[in-house]
């Protein structure tokens, strides 16, 4: 009787798991145990090789039903030694596994799937430059109408004595010595042949004998640059603008990266925003807003009149349209909405104080409905 402990125990999956999930946990389990990462441990070695063959057999849809069928027995039916199905000498005898290790051994071995890196064999010596990121500051009115500003960016940028080469003038790349021009090297980590980019060449198969002597061999400098930016009216707080090849420059003939442009708005003294809304309080007085009357109200465009009806009400709102943010794209504006605020104030004189007192009296004859009728309810509830 077998003693092989059961596939699906091994990945710590249900028998009704899918594939997905399948190579989720083996994933998990080939990261920890990896001998790569566990250096002499026999233990972890063994955990691995009981992982792969669990996700071999369960990732192929033949040698599943057997197992499922007839166990370890009917496992080794559907392939070769140990119920794999082929050999071990690249990702591409794996099946199912092959995207698996290329993302495990590129984590451990520290390996990148990057835009623009060098082709496996060494064909190619072109890197995309880094994308970069920075912030610029607008006012509350550039970012309603849009503006034009100047910013300093520190970047990467070709060297202007090798033209990015790298190398000295006069000289150029020779084949890498490590590699002999391949751009990888293999090593034997148990049963797997690995294949990792060359330490030396960075994966192109060439290296430079004679360094220029501005760039010290890196072909790119750092440079402090003045770049112009076009923010678009109606752009909003925290979002982004994209400046295509201003990052930092490529390698070895490889594409400039993008600079991205963070946008932050200065607080206004009057307005606030809510989408391409301008949000505005005006504080009135008491008599304004009982007798009504006409006021001049700051917008974005300048100072506008604006009439108070009689009886306003502190918090009732008002609306000038059109008077708002251009909306992005530059279809149409919004509006400005008002929030009226009457003001009671904070210190009389003697003369205000007997004026408020007989208003107080004379409001006892029903002058404020909202008040009367609020207290007549009061006194209905909580007879």
């Amino acid at each position: 009787m077998s003693t092989k402990r059961d596939l699906y125990e091994v990945l710590g999956i249900s028998k009704s798991a899918s594939k997905e999930e399948i190579k989720k946990a083996y994933r998990k389990l080939a990261m920890q145990h990896h001998p790569d990462k566990n250096q002499g441990n026999k233990d972890s070695e063994a955990l691995f090789k009981e992982a792969s063959h669990a996700a071999d057999v369960l990732l192929d849809d033949n040698k599943r039903k057997l197992y499922d069928q007839h166990g370890h027995d009917g496992a080794q039916m559907g392939g070769g030694p140990g119920g794999f199905s082929g050999g071990f000498g690249g990702a591409g005898d794996f099946g199912d596994l092959g995207d698996i290790f290329g993302d495990i051994f590129g984590d451990i071995l520290g390996g990148q799937r990057g835009r623009g890196g060098a082709r496996r064999g060494g064909r190619s010596r072109a890197q995309a430059g880094d994308d970069l990121q920075t912030e610029l500051l607008t006012t509350f009115e550039e970012a309603a109408f849009g503006v034009e500003k100047e910013m300093h960016i520190n970047r990467s940028v070709a060297c202007e004595t090798c033209h990015g080469s790298g190398a000295k003038k006069g000289s150029g790349p020779v084949t890498c010595e490590m590699c002999n021009g391949h751009g990888e090297v293999r090593r034997q980590q148990g049963f797997f042949t690995i294949a990792q980019p060359c330490p030396k060449c960075q994966g192109s198969g060439q290296t430079i004998k004679d360094v220029c002597e501005s760039c010290h061999g890196r072909g790119r400098n750092k440079k402090r640059e003045k770049l112009s930016v076009k923010v678009p009216a109606g752009i909003d707080e925290g979002q982004r603008l994209k400046l295509s090849g201003q990052g930092d420059a490529g390698l070895g003939g490889g594409p400039a990266g993008d600079l991205y442009v963070l946008i932050h708005i200065k607080e206004h003294e009057f307005f606030k925003r809510d989408e391409y809304d301008v949000i505005c309080e005006v504080p009135i007085s008491f008599s304004q807003a009982a007798l009504g009357t006409e006021i001049e109200i700051p917008t974005l465009g300048g100072r506008v009149s604006m009439k108070i009806p009689e009886g306003t009400q502190s918090g009732q709102k008002m609306k000038l349209r059109n008077k708002g943010i251009t909306k992005l794209g530059g279809y149409g504006f919004g509006d400005q909405v008002i929030t009226i605020h009457v003001e009671t104030p904070s210190k009389l004189s003697k003369e205000q104080r007997e004026m408020f007192v007989r208003l107080s009296e004379l409001e006892q004859n029903s002058s404020n409905p909202m008040t009367k009728g609020f207290f007549d309810r009061v006194k209905e509830l909580f007879q």
